[in-house]
């Protein structure tokens, strides 16, 4: 058929959830997705016999995810995704509602000169996890049926209700960019880095800080993180939803309602659900094709606003294959923890380097690597058939940008370059794992170009716009998200990490239901 009611574009977790709750209905919809697979940054692959997760590593509950697997009737079984923060040799181990007291100790033991300041930096930050406790630390109402979850509405959402107005506006108040707030409490920067640099530059401080309750709120599939979205598609099938993947939309007519795929087939709809980079939408509307003068002013100013933006960090991700057991590291820290090697931090980098000259390149690198942050993630520590008897799969991640690898790239060094970095992150993570370095099976890695390749996101970010920016050009204040999926363009709704600012799984997914909320409000 070539007419459905709602055609949604990108087939990440916001689509997945939007095309659910549509389908779910009754309502005709068809889902197209440019790649291979569902789920974008939410996916899990395999390398013989070991499950690696090519994104995201955990995922946060955030009173979102779990109400509406819920709601839809999914059942998945998630265990706790422990975590642990890493300096040197030095580990801590978080649980629970003592992380922040034993955090204070932890910097404190690494920081014996800056105790005063830190004692005040974590009375901040409690302040901080108590408002996003209060945000996030019930179910989310708009996943909850009044008549069903009627006693939950009497008993738990209107006494929240009070509680969030008081909140949210002291939450919308700490917009400044981390570091610029830690400098209030202290002029260490070497201690300010080890908080806040495996954030985001410019990270808001409500988001960054208020990581230290969420850490306790992470959780992880049995089977991997593929799980989620795989069941997602599952339902939206069983519900009639029709779902094309290798499908990319190469244009959007918003007068003649249709959209046209890469082999040059069109679909008119009567509503459209944009679920992936923003820019996209706006370049594949053909201009001069609307008669509309005020629409086409419209698309077009929004066009030039987004094309001078750039989207946030990508990573570099190395993998391996390990001849360990999993004991071995679940004896020095958790399944899921943030190593800096050397606790002098970032700041200490000198950033100045000639980009066209590789042995510059090369130093940089060096110095990058050994005082960044790195993400660990050990799958087979939470479902022990994702790894081969006695042996491990490791995924280490860190920030890194995506100009740099491209400069690299075009200067035709991208295996040296590849093979360097991974020699860099070994060499340094060997020095919390002793017995890493002469027990790996196999190794590769990705880049932020491949996150580029396989998620059509520009500039290879995984949350969206990046805080530098000189304006966010999208909804960013929490009472206001009910908003976020408008668009200028009639009966064309947007959701996903590109269309609410601080993104992540939880505001896709909430992006995703109040779009098909948009549209089941016309039936």
């Amino acid at each position: 058929m070539n007419r459905v009611d709602t055609v949604v574009v990108g087939g990440g977790i916001a689509g997945l959830t939007a095309t659910s709750y549509i389908a779910q209905k009754g309502i005709s919809v068809s889902l197209y997705e440019k790649g291979h697979y569902f789920g974008g940054l939410v996916n899990s692959f395999k390398r013989g016999d070991f499950t690696f997760d090519g994104g995201l590593r955990s995922i946060e509950n955030s009173g979102i995810v779990f109400p509406m697997l819920r709601e839809l009737g999914i059942d998945i079984e998630f265990v706790k995704s422990h975590v642990s923060l890493v300096v040197g040799k030095n580990v801590l181990k978080l649980n629970g509602t003592n992380s922040l007291d034993e955090y204070k100790d932890f910097l404190i033991e690494e920081f014996p000169n800056n105790k005063i300041e830190i004692i005040s930096i974590i009375k901040s930050i409690k302040k901080i996890t108590g408002y996003m406790d209060i945000l996030y630390g019930i179910d989310n109402p708009l996943f909850l049926d009044p008549i069903k979850d009627r006693e939950y509405f009497i008993k738990v959402i209107t006494p929240w209700i009070f509680k969030f107005l008081l909140t949210v506006n002291r939450i919308e108040s700490l917009n400044l960019p981390v570091n610029s707030y830690l400098e209030k409490f202290t002029k260490n920067q070497a201690l300010i880095d080890n908080i806040s640099q495996h954030f985001f530059k410019d990270t808001p401080t409500s988001f960054a800080l208020s990581y230290f309750s969420l850490y306790n709120d992470y959780n992880y599939p049995i089977g991997g993180t593929e799980v989620l979205p795989k069941k997602l598609e599952e339902f939206c099938i069983l519900n009639g939803a029709e779902l094309l993947s290798k499908r990319g939309v190469v244009e959007v007519n918003p007068e003649q309602k249709y959209i046209e795929d890469e082999y040059g087939e069109r679909k008119y709809y009567n509503n459209l659900i944009w679920a992936c980079d923003l820019k996209q939408l706006y370049r594949g509307i053909n201009k001069d094709s609307i008669k509309s003068k005020s629409l086409r002013k419209r698309v077009l100013k929004r066009e030039l606003e987004l094309e001078q933006l750039r989207g946030a960090e990508s990573v570099f991700t190395l993998y391996l294959t390990l001849d360990l057991p999993p004991s071995y590291f679940s004896s020095i820290a958790t399944e899921h923890c943030f190593f800096t090697p050397i606790k002098d931090g970032l700041s200490t980098l000198n950033l100045e380097f000639d980009k066209s000259n590789k042995q510059s390149v090369k130093n940089y690198l060096r110095e990058y690597v050994k005082y960044n942050t790195f993400e660990i993630s050990i799958p087979c520590l939470r479902d022990s058939n994702l790894a081969p008897e006695g042996k491990s799969g490791l995924e280490i991640s860190i920030l890194f940008d995506y100009d740099l690898t491209k400069n690299i790239i075009e200067q035709g060094w991208k295996r040296e370059f590849k093979e360097y970095m991974e020699d860099l992150l070994i060499e340094q993570l060997n020095t919390l794992y002793p017995k890493l370095k002469k027990s790996i099976i196999k190794r590769f890695s990705s880049t932020p170009l491949t996150v580029e390749r396989y998620t059509s996101s520009s500039d290879g970010a995984i949350i969206g716009w990046a805080f530098t920016n000189p304006k966010m050009p999208v909804i960013h204040k929490f009472l206001q998200v009910a908003k976020s999926v408008k668009t200028p363009i009639d009966s064309v709704y947007q959701c996903g990490q590109w269309t609410y600012s601080p993104a992540g799984l939880p505001i896709s997914i909430l992006t995703g239901k109040l779009a098909a909320n948009k549209i089941l409000k016309k039936y």
